[in-house]
């Protein structure tokens, strides 16, 4: 609010006006209570000649550094722009919203728990599904100064994840103590940790990526989702398939200009003699009779822009 500024001429005859018929009054007080009186009179040029307040911030003081220690992290998440100089590998790929071969991305996922069968993905602590959207704090256009604000600085690390190569890349990583809501995002610009690149959901995380998708979905059910059957590679050493083409389904476009790819993990239980019959580099439709049979569900989940 702006405060109105009062001229010296019109103060003088706000005063005026209002001491007239208070005069006789105030003169019969200050008569009555003449120490008084005499005690203000003194105390008054005491207080006008007192020295003014020092201001909070010393001559000077240099401004707060851009970049400050953030107390919520450990030391080894506490990064500068300037000390991040790593690119995000050439390895990593866009998922396939509609055509093209196989796309994988360049993170080891031969360790990674599996959930079971049709599992349902858990609320978050709060009673709320951890939701991912191809907007607000996951457009393109995010950072992980972003992140912050919205889940706290003490939840979102920016620090190192695996790479399938055997290196590692600078991602920023929510929740990364709780197995249920971990969450990866990779950055096009690691060095201003800005510009969404790639958001990974694997492990036991219960995030629900855009078109309802979590982790432990059968072939069955992303059919259902995707509104028709799609294309998938066969299986790979760590008995992952990967998805080539969702064959013009729903989940084909998303709003918000993002593209979501999933890998699938075979039942464990699937002899090796049968998952040979279904090798990574042939092509297959989720409704194929000898993939059905080896109860592959999502065991990762890419959104990329």
């Amino acid at each position: 609010m702006h405060r109105r500024w009062i001229g010296p001429a019109l103060l003088v005859g706000l005063v005026a006006t209002i001491a007239g018929p208070l005069a006789a009054q105030q003169r019969q007080q200050q008569s009555a209570q003449p120490s008084i009186m005499s005690e203000e009179q003194d105390a008054a040029p005491a207080a006008a000649t007192s020295p003014p307040a020092k201001s909070a911030r010393p001559r000077g003081a240099k401004p707060a550094p851009a970049f400050e220690h953030d107390p919520d992290l450990d030391a080894q998440d506490q990064f500068a722009p300037s000390q991040i100089q790593q690119a995000v590998p050439d390895a990593v790929a866009m998922p396939s919203g509609g055509g093209g071969g196989g796309h994988t991305r360049a993170a080891a996922r031969g360790t990674e728990a599996v959930m079971e069968p049709g599992a349902v993905a858990r609320a978050s602590r709060s009673g709320k599904p951890n939701i991912v959207a191809c907007s607000g704090v996951f457009a393109r256009d995010s950072s992980h100064a972003k992140l912050a604000s919205a889940f706290q600085s003490r939840n979102v690390a920016f620090t190192q994840v695996d790479a399938s190569s055997g290196g590692k890349v600078m991602a920023s990583v929510l929740y990364g103590k709780d197995p249920k809501r971990r969450l990866e995002v990779w950055w096009s610009k690691p060095a201003s940790k800005s510009d969404t690149h790639l958001i990974v959901i694997n492990g036991q995380s219960d995030w629900i990526a855009p078109g309802e998708l979590h982790l432990g979905l059968t072939l069955a059910e992303l059919e259902k989702l995707n509104g028709k059957p799609f294309k998938l590679s066969g299986f790979d050493k760590d008995h992952v398939a990967t998805l080539s083409d969702w064959n013009g389904g729903q989940l084909a476009a998303l709003a918000g200009g993002c593209k979501v790819g999933i890998s699938l993990r075979a039942d464990p239980k699937t002899a090796a003699s049968t998952l040979s019959t279904l090798p990574a580099d042939r092509g297959f439709t989720s409704s194929d009779t000898a993939l059905r049979a080896v109860n592959p569900t999502v065991s990762e989940i890419l959104v990329a822009y």
